[in-house]
């Protein structure tokens, strides 16, 4: 059995089922059955049953929010966009089924097409810090472009992933189609990733775990994305709007307590105006409210677990040069926000990515000084650029090794725009206008006309 806790009280929410081999096994020959049927059905049909999906998901949104606030420690807010994100996905994705269209190529001699066909099965390992959106972000093409899913969520995190399956079988998503297979990484998982009906594995998570992923699936020249890693740069000129960059600045590495792999954790500012901004963003940091995750006043909830609170620490100096907000003492995983000053640009908190809600503010001297400080890591996922020079905007963003670029913004996810990361940040893409095809073989047709 899996055992949920909340992280902010360290209670007991629910016991889960682990998923056995023999029952991940049980499940993939569900859904193979599952799918032929289901790739059969009409383009309009498949989407009228993902957009039912859809007001299923709709309906019970706030019940979706509160169960990640419990599971996940997720303030309200955010586990309210969470379930709205997961309701616009599926929308989204109905509204490709009927456009999934091949191409027409001139060729002599006849008519050539392309026609795209789905994988089969697809393997969906979703990760605990958002539960919810990450996963649905390759369910939900993945079913509209015709495939089954089976998605095993974090070991911490079941609870959402299980009512999402509930409530695609009362929209009438045919049974087998989707299955959440709860249970460990090294049973459930490793099972998805082995497993030779398995045609495709969408992994979200560490970089060192997408790797013995990835490795599992050359074996078998099986299909894989890899969202992994990331220590993102905000990139802060001293001609931009010092205080409008401030301001943003905090919220871009503590939202979700600085669980996100494109949190904004190495701030990087022009020296001329170094002084200038710390003094800026120090009183941002300590307002952030750090509390309860169901009080719609919270702007930071608690991490996910003992270890990871134990891991965040070690990357905290004793003697602490920098900013730090407040944390609520007693029951629950806190760390309090932290901004580190004064710190090596090669030490771990530095260029390590720390999962939690701590960043490193660091000097440049010019537009190379930094771009050299933005790539000197082995991620390349996200980032921050804050200028009021378009040309340098344009400039520094082909420069900065990265696959999703924020110009005086620090978004960084839209399901309309392609998501995934540069170096060990990841591999392939995911959401955005191909979302579909990422979930399809292209297969090419010569036809001869000639008599």
């Amino acid at each position: 059995m899996l055992q949920v806790l909340n992280p902010a009280t360290e209670e007991v929410v629910a016991t889960v089922p682990s998923t056995t081999a023999a029952e991940v096994d049980a499940a993939v020959a569900r859904a193979a059955a599952a799918q032929r049927h289901w790739a059969a059905v009409a383009p309009a049909d498949r989407a009228r049953l993902l957009r039912r999906f859809a007001v299923a998901v709709d309906e019970h949104l706030e019940e979706l929010a509160q169960l990640e606030v419990r599971e996940a420690g997720h303030t309200i807010g955010n586990a309210r966009w969470e379930a709205g994100n997961v309701r616009d996905l599926l929308d989204f994705a109905a509204g490709g089924v009927e456009r999934l269209s091949g191409r027409q190529i001139p060729v002599p001699g006849g008519l050539d097409i392309t026609i795209l066909e789905p994988l089969g099965v697809v393997g969906v390992i979703a990760p605990w810090n958002f539960p919810m959106p990450i996963a649905a972000w390759a369910t939900a093409p993945a079913l509209a472009a015709g495939n089954a899913v089976l998605l095993k969520p974090a070991e911490t995190t079941p609870l959402t992933a299980l009512r999402l399956a509930e409530l695609a079988l009362e929209a009438g998503i045919p049974q087998g189609l989707f299955q959440v297979l709860p249970g460990e990484g090294a049973v459930a998982g490793d099972a998805l990733v082995e497993h030779p009906g398995v045609a495709k594995i969408v992994f979200t998570g560490s970089t060192r775990v997408g790797k013995q992923i990835m490795a599992k699936c050359a074996d078998r020249v099986k299909r894989v994305t890899l969202e992994l890693g990331g220590k993102s740069p905000n990139i802060v000129f001293a001609d931009s709007d010092l205080e409008a960059a401030a301001a943003a600045t905090p919220m871009s590495f503590l939202d979700n307590a600085g669980q996100d792999c494109c949190a904004r954790t190495r701030i990087l500012v022009q020296r001329s105006v170094y002084d200038r901004f710390l003094d800026l963003v120090a009183p941002g940091i300590e307002s952030v409210v750090v509390g309860d995750p169901a009080d719609e006043k919270t702007q930071m909830g608690p991490l996910i677990s003992r270890a990871q609170l134990e891991r965040v620490r070690t990357y905290v100096p004793e003697e602490l040069k920098g900013v730090r907000g407040a944390a609520p003492e007693g029951p629950g995983f806190w760390f309090p926000p932290t901004l580190l000053t004064d710190l090596d640009p090669g030490a771990p908190a530095a260029c390590e990515e720390v999962f939690g809600p701590v960043a490193v503010v660091l000097p440049f001297e010019d537009e190379d000084d930094a771009v050299r400080l933005a790539n000197a890591t082995e991620y390349g996922l996200s980032g921050s650029i804050w200028t009021r020079d378009v040309g340098r905007a344009i400039r520094v963003s082909r420069a900065v090794a990265a696959g999703n670029l924020s110009v005086n913004s620090h978004s960084s996810v839209r399901y309309w725009t392609p998501f995934g990361g540069y170096k060990q940040s990841g591999l392939g893409r995911e959401l955005g206008p191909d979302a579909l095809t990422a979930f399809t073989e292209t297969k090419n047709v010569f036809i001869s006309t000639e008599a």
